[in-house]
């Protein structure tokens, strides 16, 4: 795997039948990670079948100026999040589109549950190196030469055509999560963005509740851009605490709108 002008064209694996769900996701956005947490309740509750979906959120601000309109560690972050869904892509191609249910909880356990350096610059710049990883890799029992697709831009075009449709289902002005119920023809939506992982008691009853109303058909946006700072240790909140309130704009504590 290497970074060529002449690119291969890659092939998608086949898509998970009959899947109840497409989750689109970015390795690297908190809030993705924290809704997936909660989704993967409801699957358990719901038997769901998920199809973990890929999302970009540094090709969605490709159009963006990172340096004025994001602080400084954002533009590491989002690279590292692209160079994360390359090597995901590969693993998909090779292992199939259930590697994906491993994959993303093993790279987000390694991103969020980790106490936050001084430096947040240098640590979003070690995150989709090989150092970073390898381990996981490893870990999951798989190759470990699929740390060599971080940098092999031939899967960019894989990564941007699931970003397109995760925005052709939602309108461009939306950031991660993206969630498709009953795809390829049902309800999508950006969100439910929430800061704290619901109960096991509470989580069916929010999803109903957030399905009920995406699903009315003149339905367009309910939202705030106060939130909480994510209940994840990366973000210094305790599991039993909730985060002060900040002003985030776009799905992230962007400068500029």
């Amino acid at each position: 795997m290497s970074d060529s002008s002449a690119a291969p064209v890659r092939d998608l694996p086949p898509e998970l039948p009959n899947a109840d769900i497409w989750f689109y996701w970015d390795p690297v956005c908190p809030f993705a990670w924290i809704t997936s947490l909660w989704l993967r309740k409801v699957q358990a509750q719901k038997d769901y079948t998920i199809d973990w979906r890929f999302i970009s959120l540094r090709q969605l601000n490709a159009h963006i100026d990172y340096d004025t309109h994001f602080p400084p560690e954002y533009e590491a972050g989002h690279t590292a999040g692209l160079r994360m869904l390359r090597m995901a892509a590969a693993v998909r191609q090779e292992e199939g589109r259930d590697s994906m249910s491993s994959l993303y909880p093993a790279l987000g356990h390694s991103i969020f549950d980790v106490e936050q350096s001084d430096d947040q610059l240098a640590q979003r710049s070690a995150l989709g190196t090989p150092d970073h990883v390898v381990p996981i890799l490893t870990e999951l029992g798989l190759s470990t030469d699929y740390a060599d697709a971080l940098t092999d831009t031939s899967f960019d075009p894989i990564v941007q055509a699931e970003t397109d449709e995760a925005l052709s289902k939602t309108g461009k002005d939306v950031g991660t999560p993206i969630i498709a119920h009953n795809p390829p023809d049902g309800l999508a939506f950006f969100g439910p963005v929430i800061s704290r992982v619901p109960s096991d008691e509470d989580a069916v009853p929010l999803w109903d509740s957030v399905i009920t109303l995406a699903g009315f058909s003149g339905f367009a946006e309910l939202k705030r851009s106060l939130r909480e700072r994510p209940q994840l240790k990366l973000f210094g909140v305790d599991e039993n605490a909730a985060g002060v309130e900040e002003d985030w704009h776009g799905g992230s504590r962007r400068q500029k709108k």
